[in-house]
């Protein structure tokens, strides 16, 4: 009797911290998961749609509300057709030559990037393909991470898997960063040159996208030899 009334009144055994791991581990899968489905439904979205505003631009507007800074927020994305031929082509030309051949990553890029790092013992330069960017623009975050990195990789191939090439395109130069709040080729063109995307010249659209690696710091007026270098690349593959 007293063997049973002490059984009865015992405390459960601990749990272990190798249980606690486990729950741990089995919270965040599944809330990794939950976000790269959301992730695709969204993408599945973005055929027909056009994003009503990303992650970067969330970001850009808290960093800016913390520091107290203006922000002036400029959107418009528009479709492939109000886009202007040469803008699209140069943003391949200088951001991702391979863009049409890959499947969301350029491994011979990546290789050539880390030969350079290899070579000068400067950090490995940036090879992210317009993919990658796009991804990282509606989801994620300009930061640079182990845990955006390990994101990216998965959203990457949802999206090459999802999207059409073309329509990749698209959405890259509608959400791209070009300026202080401007986002998007259409108020890129609107900020920079008080035109529209689709009436740009070739050498405004290639002075734009040479501002795409640092849009906070380069001004398309200071962009002539880089432009000269992204037209000259045009010509070489046709455009």
């Amino acid at each position: 009797m007293a063997r049973r009334k002490a059984a009865a009144t015992s405390k459960p055994p601990r749990r272990g911290p190798l249980r606690w791991i486990g729950s741990l581990i089995r919270i965040l899968t599944a809330v990794t998961l939950g976000y790269l489905l959301a992730c695709a439904v969204l993408l599945l979205a973005y055929r027909v749609v056009l994003p009503p505003a990303t992650t970067v631009q969330l970001q850009r507007a808290v960093e800016a509300a913390v520091t107290q800074t203006p922000y002036d927020f400029q959107y418009r994305p528009v479709p492939a057709d109000a886009q202007d031929p040469d803008v699209r082509h140069a943003a391949v030309a200088s951001e991702d030559a391979r863009f049409y051949t890959h499947g969301g990553f350029d491994m011979e890029e990546l290789r050539r990037a880390r030969e350079d790092a290899e070579r000068t013992g400067r950090p490995m330069r940036g090879a992210s393909t317009l993919t990658q960017q796009l991804v990282k623009n509606l989801f994620l975050t300009t930061h640079r991470s182990v845990i955006r990195k390990a994101f990216e990789i998965p959203l990457t191939l949802l999206a090459e898997w999802i999207l059409p090439k073309e329509r990749i395109l698209t959405l890259y130069l509608d959400v791209a960063e070009w300026g202080p709040g401007v986002f998007g080729i259409e108020a890129a063109a609107q900020y920079h040159y008080g035109t529209s995307a689709s009436a740009l010249t070739r050498e405004q659209a290639a002075r734009l996208v040479a501002c795409l690696p640092a849009p906070l710091e380069r001004r398309p007026q200071d962009m002539g030899r880089t432009s000269s270098r992204i037209l000259t690349r045009m010509r070489q593959m046709g455009w």
